[in-house]
């Protein structure tokens, strides 16, 4: 059976509040989603919350996925905006100063970093970032949202997500060295 004939059962049974097929929805999805989630919040409990939060709406919208694009595609754009709206609504934003710019000015490029780098140890330096830089180094970086859309979703102006995104790089690269003792 096709993918997509698949997708129009499962979200037909959905529909019709078969807990089942909710469940099979879920777990295809919620692994990447989870991941989407904690870039953003960079806190495993924020993400659980959020992506529970985003899987409410998925399943009381599911009449509005009209099946153009993938159904992953819709869920993931789903997560994201839940995940906007959340940092819209419940807080605020803090982002980079003048004064961390400072701090990494001296900075080397990202050519002389090393060839590999831990995973896992570029997550934590990202999760480190304030909620501002890390939103708009995600949407940018991660996501591949332009710095035009994402100074709409965040209502900044499109110089502020490129000086945030630039700053974050920055604080990155610096936190990245250290980590790897690069001198």
């Amino acid at each position: 059976m096709e993918p997509e004939h698949q997708h129009k059962e499962l979200v037909a049974a959905c529909k019709n509040g078969d807990r089942r097929a909710q469940e099979s929805l879920y777990r295809m999805f919620s692994r990447d989603m989870y991941h989407l989630c904690l870039s953003f919040t960079g806190d495993r409990d924020q993400a659980k919350d959020l992506l529970q939060e985003a899987f409410i709406k998925i399943f009381r919208s599911l009449d509005s996925y009209q099946f153009s694009g993938t159904l992953e595609g819709w869920v993931r754009r789903v997560v994201h905006n839940t995940a906007i709206d959340y940092f819209r609504k419940s807080k605020t934003i803090s982002y980079l100063t003048d004064e961390l710019q400072e701090h990494h000015q001296s900075s080397k490029s990202l050519q002389e970093l090393p060839d590999y780098i831990n995973t896992e140890a570029v997550l934590a330096c990202v999760k480190r970032l304030p909620e501002g830089a890390r939103l708009v180094f995600n949407l940018f970086a991660i996501e591949g949202y332009s710095h035009k859309e994402i100074a709409a979703q965040l209502n900044i102006s499109e110089g502020t997500s490129k000086s945030q995104y630039n700053r974050a790089r920055g604080l990155l690269q610096d936190w990245i060295k250290k980590e790897n003792e690069i001198t």
